[in-house]
């Protein structure tokens, strides 16, 4: 059974505490810790030892998982030296994931460089390989999303194919694939056997523009890759990423409520 998550954008000032009374109030059974972002729940990379060891703890005596961490991690950039960064950055997270028993991690392909697409697939898989055994090691997988440039499915697929590792997976965030006007069953083609996570929010274009809205008053179709989800098997988490600035007015509870009103109407 596919169950429902929601990303700390959703409510970047609440503590600990507030986010797991926020997330049993309304229904959720997972939490997704968005990194670099200075949230307050305070889950950093910088988290010494005893406080991981406590959150990991808090989160799971209240029945609450610690599903996916979500960090701006890119190895598409072209520049040799930052990507290097990069991958510095993602052993980081991978320690970071396997000390709160965390089973995912979020990263992104990001901007590619200019050239054909299959010298720089070669080039994403290659900073891929270079962590899959620590991954391994911490019993954390890592997902590639489908985001920025890399939202149509099958370059994601392509990257996902040639590392050939159990431990690097897909996050399906049924917006994008969408929005560049690929179809929920070219997706599911594509990367549905490789998707180990998803993604949430509603969104039309308005004037060229893309501009979240409520759940239900978008062109983004939830139902039908979440089905056909659920039909071929999988069972991990549908997560909200709402995103709200810390310190800015936002309806936290609001937003909590209508996808998991949302998510329940589809009947899983």
């Amino acid at each position: 059974m596919i169950k429902l998550a929601a990303m700390t954008s959703v409510f970047p000032d609440w503590d600990i505490g507030e986010i797991v009374a926020g997330l049993k109030c309304h229904g959720y059974q997972g939490v997704e810790p968005r990194v670099e972002w200075d949230h307050a729940c305070g889950i950093e990379a910088t988290l010494p030892a005893e406080a991981r060891t406590r959150i990991r703890d808090q989160f799971a005596a209240e029945g609450l998982d610690i599903c996916c961490i979500a960090t701006s991690v890119r190895m598409a950039t072209a520049d040799h030296q930052e990507r290097a960064d990069h991958v510095e950055a993602l052993k980081g997270y991978i320690d970071l994931a396997g000390d709160l028993g965390c089973p995912l991690l979020r990263t992104f392909g990001g901007k590619r460089g200019d050239g054909e697409l299959t010298p720089i697939v070669d080039y994403v898989a290659d900073g891929y390989r270079q962590v899959m055994e620590q991954a391994a090691s911490r019993d954390v997988t890592v997902l590639m999303e489908t985001h920025d440039d890399w939202c149509h499915t099958a370059p994601v697929r392509a990257v996902v194919e040639l590392v050939d590792d159990p431990r690097l997976r897909v996050l399906w965030d049924f917006m994008h694939p969408q929005r560049m006007m690929e179809t929920v069953a070219e997706s599911f083609s594509a990367i549905g056997e490789l998707t180990a996570h998803t993604h949430g929010h509603d969104g039309r274009f308005d004037s060229g523009r893309l501009e979240f809205v409520d759940w239900g008053t978008g062109t983004v179709d939830h139902a039908a890759p979440l089905r056909l989800l659920q039909n071929a098997g999988f069972d991990g988490y549908f997560s909200i990423e709402i995103i709200h600035a810390p310190g800015s007015e936002y309806d936290a509870d609001g937003v909590l409520n209508m996808y998991a009103e949302g998510f329940r109407a589809i009947g899983l």
